[in-house]
């Protein structure tokens, strides 16, 4: 009973990977066209390519189970994709803007990464050898494009630089916390 139970989490878990990476197949092309970095741009691009064979990875599993891939939302990537689209409507400057597109980009990799590996991890107890080199192949390519990110965050943050002198100046403190440090 306790394995119909984890097959049925497993397949839910599934779909919910399926919606997820479906909606980023619709968010990737958006961040890609935020991005003033052609590195940036070009990696967004690239993991589109891949973000679609994820899809196709999941298709395949979902026919060798005999499952349709449909039926679930994944609320938290719709979360996520929803805060990288109002993060692209700040007004920062295009470094910075980099900058904030990676941060979303990877958190929406570190939640995609913990999706595969709670699959991978059922699909090994549930006996599902032939899903574990789909599962794996699209993990790898998940933490390979994480690395890319921060790879990519060490240029852009640098660039990014301290945008102190673009910023409106700011108030002074009043009060004793002020005079204090002025002593």
């Amino acid at each position: 009973m306790q394995k119909d139970s984890l097959r049925q989490l497993y397949i839910d878990e599934l779909k919910d990977l399926y919606s997820a990476e479906t909606q980023m197949v619709k968010a990737l092309p958006k961040l890609a066209k935020a991005s003033s970095n052609a590195q940036l741009r070009q990696a967004f691009e690239e993991h589109l390519r891949q973000t679609s064979e994820h899809v196709s990875r999941l298709e395949q599993i979902f026919e060798m189970i005999e499952e349709k891939p449909t039926g679930k939302k994944c609320q938290g990537m719709d979360g996520l994709v929803k805060e990288g689209a109002e993060t692209m409507q700040e007004k920062y400057s295009d470094a910075v803007m980099d900058a904030a597109l990676i941060g979303a980009a990877q958190r929406v990799e570190h939640y995609e990464i913990a999706g595969y590996g709670t699959v991978r991890a059922f699909a090994e107890i549930l006996g599902e050898s032939d899903h574990l080199s789909l599962i794996e192949e699209t993990l790898k390519e998940e933490k390979a494009a994480d690395e890319k990110l921060t790879q990519l965050a060490r240029e852009v943050n640098s660039q990014s630089g301290d945008t102190e002198l673009d910023a409106p100046s700011r108030p002074q403190k009043t009060g004793r916390s002020a005079s204090k440090r002025a002593a």
